[in-house]
């Protein structure tokens, strides 16, 4: 790993872990022996992080200006608490551990008592059933989908027929039971919306369908609100 990823790599698990964090757990996070963890802390000090502790008591970041200061207020700090929380019971472990890394990276930039608020919020979320794991990388899916490439899909459709298809992924939707993946499907023709839990297996291949995923999903967003509103519509065409 290049020295400056794992620099990075250092302070998002200074701002993660629960203070302070043991050279153990540091050295474990980025991969590398105590000794070499060590003379990283002093790197990320030479740069001008302030990082109090020392070796046999555990580190803390106590400022890190390498991020803007954030100036949040108290319901903005409950909604942002809440919301990344949600990301736990997606079933999307990649997901919430980022939601995990974005809260700490944005604890460590507010005032103490800004953040002391953050990590002791009113807020909370719960589910009594948790969503069980999808049975494909969803990693694979989003990032298909940001590099405009498509995909090959097994898929088991509502009445259990199964079916191989090349679709071009445009986005995931979370709703409050299902996972769903909107996609232009070449089987079909049409945009469709496929249920990522009937999903047996996905192949991202090398052709690209750049640069049409936003106009895509600008059209198919149009489409719904016309079907959603005809009414209206018909009343915009007269009168254009």
């Amino acid at each position: 790993m290049p020295r400056a990823d794992r620099l990075f790599r250092l302070l998002d698990a200074l701002r993660r872990l629960p203070a302070p964090a043991t050279a153990a757990q540091l050295a474990a996070e980025t991969e590398v022996s105590e000794r070499t963890l060590y003379r990283d802390i002093e790197a990320l000090r030479a740069g001008g992080a302030l990082i109090d502790g020392a070796a046999g008591y555990g580190y803390t970041l106590t400022e890190d200006p390498a991020l803007p200061p954030q100036n949040l207020s108290r319901l903005e700090l409950e909604a942002l608490v809440l919301g990344l929380a949600e990301l736990r019971h997606l079933g999307d472990t990649d997901l919430a551990r980022a939601g995990e890394m974005a809260l700490a990276k944005i604890t460590a930039t507010l005032p103490e008592s800004r953040a002391h608020q953050a990590a002791h919020a009113v807020l909370a979320s719960y589910r009594m059933h948790k969503r069980p794991a999808p049975p494909v990388d969803l990693s694979l899916i989003r990032q298909a989908a940001w590099d405009e490439r498509m995909m090959r899909l097994h898929y088991c459709d509502r009445d259990g027929v199964e079916s191989d298809r090349v679709i071009w992924p445009l986005g995931l939707v979370y709703l409050d039971r299902e996972q769903m993946l909107l996609a232009w499907c070449s089987l079909r023709a049409d945009y469709r919306m496929f249920v990522i839990a009937r999903m047996r297996a996905i192949e991202v291949l090398s052709d690209s369908f750049r640069p049409r995923r936003v106009p895509m999903l600008r059209d198919y967003t149009a489409a719904i609100h016309k079907r959603a509103h005809p009414k209206a519509d018909a009343q915009g065409d007269l009168l254009g």
